[in-house]
C-alpha cells in the first residue's frame, strides 16, 4: 500500500466535513476549534522539552490537523484553500530571505551573515510588507498571545527601537523597585494597586529575561517542573513517615521541602 501523501490528508478532511461525513467535524467552526489549536501547540512544546522524537512526530501531526481543518472550513466558504496557505508561505519564505534566494535579477543581499542580522532583516521586511513604516515599533504584536509571550514580544520590539537598560544591574534594580511597590500595595490592602503592581513586577521580570537572553516562557515552565518534582518528593517523604502533607503544619512542610531539595541536589 502506497504511503499516504499530503493530498490524501486533505481529501480525508474534506470527506470528514462533507455530506455523510463525521457529525462532530461537520459542526466545527474556526471559533469552536480555537481551544484545540492552542492545546496542540502546547503538546508540541511538551514533546520538545521531553526530547521525545516519537511523541513530537505525533504531536506535530495533531497540530497539522488543526491547520488542515481550518483551511478546509475556509475552502468551503470560498475564502482560501490549503494550497493558498502553502503558496503564500512558500513565497514569504523566499521573499524574507533575500540573503539566500536571489531576486528576479539574480541578486542576493550581502552582509547578512549572523542569526541576529537575519532576525533584524526579517523584522524590517515584515513591517515593510504590512505597510508599517512610520508607525509604532509595537504595531503588529498580537494581543491575543498568552500574556507572558505577549510581554516578551512587546519588550523585544521596544528594545529593538532603543528602549534598553545600559546593563543588567539597572534592570535588576528596576525589578527590585517594582517588588517594593507591590509589597507596599499588599501591606496597605489595596486590591487594585496589587493588581497593577503585580503586573509591573511580571512585566519587568520579562524585561530582565529578554535583556539577559533568557526565554521567560521556558524559564517558567522549568520552574513549574522543578516545583512539581520537589512537591512530589515532599509527598513521598511524608508518606514514608506515615503522614500526609495536607495534615502537616507549615513548619514541618518547609522542613520536608528543604529535605526534598537537598536530595535533588
Amino acid at each position: 500500500m502506497a504511503r499516504p501523501t499530503f493530498e490524501d490528508l486533505v481529501r480525508v478532511m474534506a470527506t470528514l466535513r462533507g455530506p455523510g461525513g463525521c457529525p462532530w467535524d461537520r459542526q466545527q467552526t474556526h471559533r469552536s476549534l480555537r481551544p484545540y489549536l492552542l492545546e496542540e501547540a502546547y503538546e508540541v512544546l511538551d514533546a520538545i522539552e521531553r526530547g521525545d522524537a516519537d511523541r513530537l512526530r505525533e504531536e506535530l501531526g495533531d497540530l497539522l490537523l488543526q491547520v488542515i481543518f481550518h483551511a478546509q472550513i475556509a475552502a468551503e466558504s470560498g475564502a482560501f484553500t490549503i494550497h493558498d496557505v502553502v503558496a503564500h508561505l512558500h513565497d514569504k519564505l523566499i521573499r524574507r530571505h533575500p540573503h539566500v534566494f536571489p531576486d528576479a535579477e539574480g541578486r542576493v543581499v550581502e552582509g547578512v551573515v549572523t542569526p541576529e542580522q537575519v532576525k533584524q532583516r526579517w523584522e524590517v521586511l515584515k513591517r515593510a510588507e504590512r505597510g508599517e513604516e512610520g508607525t509604532s515599533a509595537l504595531d503588529g504584536v498580537s494581543a491575543a498571545l498568552p500574556a507572558l509571550l505577549w510581554a516578551q514580544k512587546v519588550y523585544k520590539r521596544a528594545r529593538e527601537a532603543g528602549w534598553e537598560w545600559p546593563d543588567v544591574r539597572e534592570a535588576l534594580e528596576k525589578l527590585e523597585e517594582e517588588v517594593g511597590e507591590l509589597r507596599e500595595a499588599v501591606e496597605d490592602h489595596r486590591p487594585e494597586a496589587i493588581h497593577e503592581e503585580l503586573g509591573d513586577v511580571l512585566m519587568t521580570a520579562v524585561k530582565v529575561a529578554v535583556f539577559t537572553g533568557t526565554d521567560p516562557e521556558g524559564a517558567l515552565r522549568d520552574a513549574c517542573g522543578k516545583f512539581i518534582r520537589r512537591f512530589e518528593a515532599m509527598e513521598r517523604l511524608a508518606a514514608e513517615r506515615g503522614q500526609r502533607v495536607e495534615q502537616l503544619p507549615l513548619s514541618e512542610l518547609v522542613g520536608l521541602w528543604q529535605e526534598a531539595k537537598q536530595r535533588e541536589g
